[in-house]
């Protein structure tokens, strides 16, 4: 195996809301989640898969069961190392009402520094989701690991991948329902998508990795044969 699909849960209630809502219970998918989730489930395809990974939390569930539901024999295992960051006494609060803590420029400039009120750091959350990772690809089975999960988590596992340092990791931007994708056949990860919207993932991940050469900048994704 080596690629590792990364999606994070479709909009949101507390998205719509501009709520951090963690991991409180409850939190559904909007309207604008359930048409986003019902898309990915056809840019998803007919993706091998040799595991799905899922975060405990509703609206990750609600995000993915559309596409499984597609698939025989395709079942989604939840994962608590994947789960949302525990924000503590910070979660349910408005992202405004945050925005004027102090802890808040930490978050922004040093998040390796961080440990949130009645909740865990940055960092802890980094290596919980490293473990699970990891845990992912060396399961048996062909195909690709699928792990569906959080803004927070997802961007902390591409800067773990890409060998930036925590610190760094809010340049990277991971939207609702988006798709990233690392492949690990070579000696170090490469990323072949980040925050994708659009791509069809079916081409994209069933690509033979001898064809997934990157010399001249990589060609792109196989595309199917017309007869």
């Amino acid at each position: 195996m080596s690629l590792v699909v990364l999606i994070r849960h479709a909009h949101s209630q507390a998205n719509a809301s501009g709520v951090l809502s963690g991991r409180r219970p409850n939190i559904a998918l909007s309207d604008k989640g359930r048409n986003q989730a019902a898309e990915l489930a056809t840019r998803l395809g007919n993706l091998k898969v040799k595991e799905i990974r899922v975060s405990p939390l509703e609206r990750c569930a609600q995000t993915i069961d559309p596409w499984i539901s597609t698939r025989a024999r395709l079942r989604r295992v939840e994962d608590n190392g994947i789960t949302e960051v525990d924000y503590g006494s910070w979660s349910g609060r408005t992202l405004r009402s945050l925005s004027r803590e102090k802890l808040w420029k930490i978050v922004q400039e040093n998040p390796s520094r961080v440990f949130f009120p009645d909740g865990e750091g940055l960092a802890n959350m980094q290596a919980r989701a490293l473990d699970s990772m990891h845990s992912g690809m060396a399961s048996t089975g062909t195909g690709a690991l699928v792990l569906v999960s959080h803004g927070d988590v997802i961007k902390a596992l591409v800067a773990a991948n890409l060998g930036m340092r925590l610190d760094d990791f809010q340049r990277i931007i991971i939207d609702p329902a988006s798709i990233t994708v690392f492949d690990f056949s070579a000696k170090t990860p490469r990323l072949l998508l980040l925050n994708d919207s659009h791509t069809k993932i079916e081409d994209f991940g069933n690509t033979p990795a001898k064809k997934r050469l990157l010399v001249g900048g990589g060609s792109g994704p196989a595309t199917k044969k017309r007869k």
